[in-house]
């Protein structure tokens, strides 16, 4: 996507800083992780200059759709739950496969 270097290069170092504090901060006996979203179906989009490109990526989305703000809520809620206990430094991507196509 167009306008969107300052984005990608920021996601890049926070998963890296994700990965380092996860093993910093683990004998504390705290968890981090992050979650990367894909596109979000919000009223934000509507101050992207690409906006248009950018809704139009849910049509070529494996999954069919945008990301809702529901999907990314759920992915959240697992990485706070005992059942993810054991996940961490990881960057869960929530994008419906859309970065599979890359």
């Amino acid at each position: 996507l167009e306008n969107y270097t300052l984005v990608g290069t920021s996601k890049a170092a926070l998963e890296a800083l994700v990965r380092y504090l996860a093993v910093e901060l683990a004998p504390r006996g705290i968890r981090v992780n992050a979650v990367s979203a894909g596109v979000v179906e919000t009223g934000a989009l509507a101050h992207f200059p690409n906006r248009e490109a950018m809704l139009e990526l849910g049509s070529k989305n494996p999954a069919g759709r945008l990301v809702t703000p529901e999907d990314v809520a759920a992915a959240v809620t697992f990485l706070c739950s005992p059942e993810a206990a054991m996940v961490r430094g990881q960057t869960l991507v929530v994008d419906g496969g859309y970065s599979l196509l890359a």
